[in-house]
């Protein structure tokens, strides 16, 4: 029994340094891994808004632009994905769509150099020293050929399509049929004859490593939560998760599997900020984004204000395993900045948010009768609940 718990301790100690290490270091999200369109639908942001949110790679607050709020406070302990933000903002500012979409539809540009150099001014200091670094990203010789295979999350989603392609001609050519299919019948018709040699040995080894899960930016708390809470373990909640995103939603329009899949968005299937027809509208609303490297808790204590609307993502489940206090403090200052009727949107691996400090439960009023159902529409499909406040 010593043993055994002397070796789950190195375990978990293992795993949480590779995350830290990974997260200390490295860009972690290159796109949004949640629906804006779900988002939008729950917020009903307008000109009197005023977010708060978590940066990410930037694609929802560029996306809740579209409402013009009157300001979104973007948030982020990783300046690289701040960086990335900025780096829109400028390109957007710049005004050409087509070198925005070139860069970021695409995924990379044959005259990235001179074009980051245009830009470069245009950028904040911590912004500049990473893409000095990085802005080969866009190189269409880099290894990768697209951005959107660069970074973390990045690195694995390359890992996995390259595996995928290199499996066999069918599965290959399945892939491509299943992004193309036209009705839901065919999309199932499909992942039926491609799942088997999804979920091969390979693949439940690889969804077990600790590297790839903090690669993807999934902490051992949420991974321990998964494993508590969902009977089949980590390999059945992906499996049922991806199984729900590739027949039971169409993927005509789902942006976040195949920009994944295939390096690049289309025309057709794309965040709406690489939409030509919102084009103007951001470039007006630009100055109402603001991004902040630190904490939420830091930003809400140096910036205190009734604010109306807060997304927090899927966070609360690492602070709630890994740091309770740190936990509850937040939500002091959340509750504190907040006024009534301010909506708290966030996202979690399990199936509810019991984990919440009573007192913060008695002073919000949940939606379940507007989320339950949207839920059941995210294009992502990766999230075991979704959950909207309202503060009494």
């Amino acid at each position: 029994m010593l043993v055994h718990t002397v070796k789950r301790k190195l375990v978990h100690s293992t795993h949480d340094l590779i995350f830290k290490n990974i997260h200390g270091h490295r860009l972690i999200y290159n796109a949004c891994w949640e629906d804006p369109r779900i988002d939008r639908q729950l917020l009903q942001l307008d000109g009197a808004s005023k977010v708060v949110m978590i940066t990410s790679a930037g694609c929802n607050a560029l996306d809740y632009l579209l409402d013009s709020p009157a300001e979104i406070h973007t948030v982020d302990v990783n300046p690289r994905q701040n960086a990335l933000l900025q780096l829109k903002l400028s390109l957007i500012r710049r005004g050409d769509f087509d070198d925005l979409f070139t860069m970021f539809g695409r995924g990379a540009h044959p005259s990235f150099e001179p074009l980051y150099a245009e830009l470069r001014p245009d950028l904040p200091d911590y912004a500049r020293d990473f893409w000095d670094d990085k802005i080969y990203y866009f190189a269409h010789t880099n290894l990768r050929k697209s951005f959107y295979y660069c970074g973390a999350a990045g690195e694995v989603a390359w890992l996995l399509r390259h595996y995928l392609r290199h499996a066999s001609k069918k599965v290959r050519h399945r892939l491509h049929d299943l992004l193309e299919a036209e009705t839901l019948e065919e999309q199932r018709l499909i992942y039926a004859g491609l799942e088997p040699s999804l979920w091969n040995a390979f693949a439940r080894w690889l969804i077990k490593h600790p590297v790839f899960m903090a690669m993807v930016g999934v902490p051992r708390p949420q991974i321990q939560l998964i494993k508590t809470l969902y009977p089949n373990g980590l390999v059945g909640y992906v499996r049922d998760k991806m199984r729900r995103v590739f027949t039971e939603m169409p993927l005509s329009d789902n942006y976040f599997w195949r920009v994944y899949l295939t390096g690049a968005y289309t025309e057709a299937c794309c965040p709406n900020y690489l939409k030509p027809e919102h084009f103007t509208r951001l470039q007006a609303n630009l100055d109402r984004v603001q991004a902040y490297t630190c904490s939420l808790a830091a930003f809400l204590t140096d910036r205190p204000e009734l604010y109306s609307h807060y997304l927090l993502l899927d966070h609360q489940d690492w602070l709630a395993w890994h740091n309770p206090t740190a936990l509850e403090a937040e939500w002091q200052l959340i509750l504190a900045n907040s006024r009534p009727g301010t909506k708290i949107l966030m996202r979690s691996a399990g199936p509810n948010v019991d984990f919440l400090p009573d007192a913060v439960k008695e002073a919000l009023r949940f939606r379940p009768d507007l989320t339950v159902p949207l839920h059941h529409t995210d294009r992502v499909g990766t999230y075991g609940s979704l959950h909207l406040a309202e503060v009494r």
